[in-house]
């Protein structure tokens, strides 16, 4: 195992990090924030361009052919820009549920919408739902689908909902178009303002099935676990943000003649989120090298706590301006508090990690 990144993967960072640079600088986000558009739609539709879309997505199925390596590159650089985009829901959710299900040629068609920016799409869960706990909030009878799932995670940008549904014979998975009666997408107030979540009511809508119950099981806690080991990648980008940021206001900032950051109280708070960050990324590292249950649970259960530790302290060593509408700060504290829930809690994941360490719960 090598957690290093890659020249491909350097390359890959550079390329999103000028496009973000460019095109979500923190002004520009927080206006976004103010108006009833929260997506940048135009830079989704750029990050499509650059491949990013269908990055772990096999070739043979029309992707990039690369691994989530990769996509936790780009999560990386979403989490250090806030960027107001479908990537959790679409590029990494959606995508990975459709890549646990049989490639019919309805599976590959959405696959090539998704990876093309033709169409977004979405997991319909919510985005608190930890993963081996899926319970499906939505049940398939002859009058079509039917139910409620809340707080779902980029389902009001999305052309197209993935709705895990309870069967005759058990979980079924299918592919709803958002644009037809009997679906409907609400949205509610969402502590983070920069991945705004909606309540989905579905009633007698109609769906593509992707797969039954001998695989969709499977497909949506796939994507499930998938998730929430990247999802340490955007938290990690979310904390070296804030660590660069303060430590660069803490050199400007003067008091008593001398400044702020020399004092050697400040130093030691720098220094803690500093040897945090080590670990986190060590953590988020092996998650998206080797995916899977205890990675992903490792990483999450650190990488969420440290993540909010280091906006806490970012907002708390800006002083007053730390406190304003106007500095960024307060959305990389809501995303990390928002994405301390997402996909468990580090409390849950501690848990689920429990019985490979033999502690009793």
């Amino acid at each position: 195992m090598n957690l290093l990144y890659t020249d491909i993967e350097d390359d890959l960072r550079a390329s999103v990090k000028d496009l973000l640079s460019a095109r979500a600088t923190p002004a520009g986000v927080l206006a976004r924030c103010e108006t009833g558009e929260p997506y940048d739609l135009d830079l989704w539709r750029r990050l499509t361009e650059l491949g990013v879309a269908s990055l772990h997505v096999p070739e043979e199925l029309g992707g990039q052919g690369a691994s989530t390596r990769e996509v936790a590159v780009v999560m990386e650089e979403l989490g250090r820009f806030v960027a107001p985009v479908p990537f959790l829901g679409s590029a990494v959710l959606a995508t990975t549920a459709l890549l646990g299900c049989k490639p019919s040629d309805e599976v590959r068609a959405l696959l090539a919408a998704i990876g093309s920016g033709e169409q977004i799409a979405t997991l319909a869960v919510s985005l608190a739902t930890a993963p081996g706990s899926t319970v499906p909030d939505a049940i398939r009878s002859d009058s079509g689908l039917s139910g409620r799932v809340r707080s779902v995670a980029d389902a009001l940008a999305s052309d197209v909902l993935l709705v895990p549904a309870q069967g005759t014979n058990g979980l079924e998975l299918y592919a709803v178009p958002v644009a037809q009666q009997g679906v409907e997408v609400t949205p509610v107030t969402s502590l983070d303002l920069t991945r705004p979540i909606a309540d989905v009511t579905l009633d007698g809508a109609t769906g593509t099935l992707l797969a039954g119950p001998e695989a969709a099981e499977s497909a949506v806690d796939g994507a499930l676990w998938t998730a929430a080991g990247l999802l340490a990648s955007e938290q990690l980008g979310v904390a070296e943000w804030c660590l660069t940021t303060t430590v660069a206001y803490l050199k400007d900032r003067n008091q008593f003649g001398r400044p702020v950051g020399s004092f050697q109280a400040l130093k030691h708070r720098l220094a803690d989120i500093w040897s945090d960050l080590v670990l986190a990324r060590a953590a988020a590292r092996n998650a998206a090298d080797d995916p899977g249950q205890l990675s992903a649970s490792v990483a999450q259960s650190l990488c969420s706590t440290v993540a909010v530790h280091a906006a806490e302290e970012c907002v708390q060593l800006h002083g007053g301006i730390g406190m304003t509408w106007e500095h960024p700060a307060h959305l990389y504290l809501k995303r990390a508090k928002a994405d301390s829930i997402a996909l468990g809690t580090a409390g849950r994941h501690r848990q689920l990690l429990a019985p490979h360490a033999d502690i009793l719960s």
